[in-house]
């Protein structure tokens, strides 16, 4: 069928736009990029906008805009916040590097880069994409190899598959820089809700 061909097409380019749209505004939150990136953030917009008065017949493809459509509203949302509180002097979501780490990187400090918790991964995709992104981020800044997505998301299904067989409902994988090194680790999520 070629129109499936083509919105398959068009899907593919849309989701690798997204990831690019991503990728610049975490620059432009990092420091790395001067302005945000308005011009790659109009033609997701204009893409996303077409599709969405496209008729998508197939039902794999509508689902698959739809987790696409509603990813990008989440991540202007987000973006959103985050210019808004840089305008008014809050840090918001998007942490600043401080001046000083940014001048003199031979040391970078201890911290916790990122914790996030899963239930079941290949639903959770947005917080698997987030995490990926943190811990790549992480490994650029130490000179670190990045790791394919695909071996990512599959270590951490095992991971949370092999917790949850031992009676674990959430496991929480964490991103710390130690020591000039990035540290990734999984733990099960004990007790009622809210412990650890």
């Amino acid at each position: 069928m070629p129109e499936t061909r083509e919105i398959d097409r068009e899907l593919q380019i849309l989701e690798a736009e997204l990831k690019r749209l991503e990728a610049e505004y975490n620059m432009f939150f990092a420091g790395r990029l001067p302005r945000p990136p308005w011009e790659t953030r109009s033609r997701v917009d204009a893409m996303v906008k077409r599709l969405d008065r496209q008729h998508i017949g197939n039902y794999g493809d509508r689902f698959r805009f739809t987790t696409l459509q509603t990813r990008y509203a989440r991540f202007v949302d987000l973006w959103d916040r985050g210019l808004r509180a840089r305008e008014e002097g809050r840090t918001g979501p998007f942490p600043q590097a401080p001046k000083a780490a940014v001048a003199a990187p031979a040391r970078p400090e201890d911290r916790v880069v990122r914790v996030t918790t899963f239930q079941d991964p290949m639903r959770e995709m947005d917080k698997l994409h987030d995490l990926y992104d943190s811990l790549a981020e992480a490994r650029r800044q130490t000179g670190q190899d990045e790791i394919p997505f695909h071996k990512f998301a599959e270590l951490i299904k095992t991971q949370v598959s092999a917790l949850k067989a031992k009676g674990n409902d959430e496991v929480a994988f964490r991103i710390a820089m130690k020591e000039g090194k990035v540290t990734f680790n999984a733990r099960p999520m004990k007790g009622a809700k809210g412990e650890e």
